[in-house]
């Protein structure tokens, strides 16, 4: 058992936060949880009110702050109102925990702060590892600000490029739903490299991240390249349900929006987690058919 640390997570109810935070709890630690409304709890912190911005001295002698916050990329259609709330959601935490590390000088938290894959934009038949160019969309632009927001805390900053989680709350809600109801098919030609990882291994991506030390722009994906037929193959399969109804790429932008669509179900990117194999972290969870497996029963 390691010895007990002291973390601060913002955007601590989401999917990845709730996890996080059950993780880290179940092996000892400390953790205060930031929330935007008046403490429910006494690890509750609220901030970004009027009457509670963030105090710096909040994170005094802590080991990490963790910023997760993001409205949900999966709400359709993205339209210019929802866009500005992906950005604040975003951006205004991430500034808020960079100023108030950025106080604490030499001694500032190591903080990791949430990104994601949409950096890459599109990029069919390129292997993205860390290193490779911002793409030219809107979600790659929300990540450059996003990132760049971080990086104002100082040099011991780490930003998650995180692929979409496989699990019944990640990006296999919406598909769940149309596999149950046997109308599962082929998004658009299909064959899109769609970058992916398991919760499980998300959070313990998160942790060695900060148990290494590790700064700078990190890829969260599995280890194996899938594209959307794989995911949506594997998923039908894990259900006993076809996978035959292709769903139209003018269709989708018609419902969801151009840029929803080009950003989360066109987007061709082989993202490679070169950062994490490198610093010697290993999957639980392979293959996508493995994701799948740990996150949705059987069929009977």
């Amino acid at each position: 058992m390691p010895d007990p640390r002291r973390f601060v997570v913002a955007g601590a109810s989401g999917l990845i936060g709730t996890a996080l935070v059950e993780s880290l709890r179940a092996d000892g630690h400390e953790v205060r949880r930031l929330v935007r409304h008046a403490p429910a709890a006494p690890d509750e912190i609220e901030w970004l009110t009027d009457a509670a911005p963030l105090d710096p001295a909040v994170l005094d002698g802590v080991d990490a702050v963790v910023g997760l916050n993001g409205a949900s990329i999966g709400k359709f259609p993205w339209t210019p109102k929802y866009k500005n709330t992906l950005l604040w959601s975003r951006i205004t935490p991430t500034q808020a925990l960079a100023r108030a590390i950025r106080e604490h000088g030499a001694d500032a938290p190591h903080f990791v702060s949430a990104s994601a894959v949409g950096w890459y934009g599109t990029a069919p038949g390129v292997r993205l590892t860390e290193d490779a160019p911002q793409g030219d969309s809107f979600l790659a632009d929300l990540c450059g600000e996003w990132e760049a927001a971080a990086r104002a805390a100082g040099e011991r900053v780490a930003t998650l490029r995180t692929a979409p989680i496989v699990h019944e709350d990640g990006v296999l809600k919406p598909l769940l739903l149309l596999t149950r109801l046997g109308v599962s098919g082929p998004i658009g030609r299909g064959t899109q490299v769609w970058p992916w990882i398991s919760l499980e291994d998300e959070v313990r991506a998160i942790r060695h991240v900060i148990d290494h030390g590790v700064t700078g722009p990190v890829n969260l994906t599995g280890p194996t390249r899938a594209t959307a037929n794989d995911l949506g193959f594997a998923l039908a399969r894990r259900m006993n349900k076809p996978f035959v109804l292709r769903a139209p790429v003018w269709g989708m932008k018609l419902v969801l929006g151009s840029d929803a669509t080009e950003a989360i179900l066109t987007a061709d990117m082989d993202v490679v987690p070169a950062v994490l194999e490198a610093s010697g972290f290993s999957f639980r969870h392979e293959t996508v058919d493995d994701a799948v497996a740990a996150a949705v029963p059987a069929a009977d």
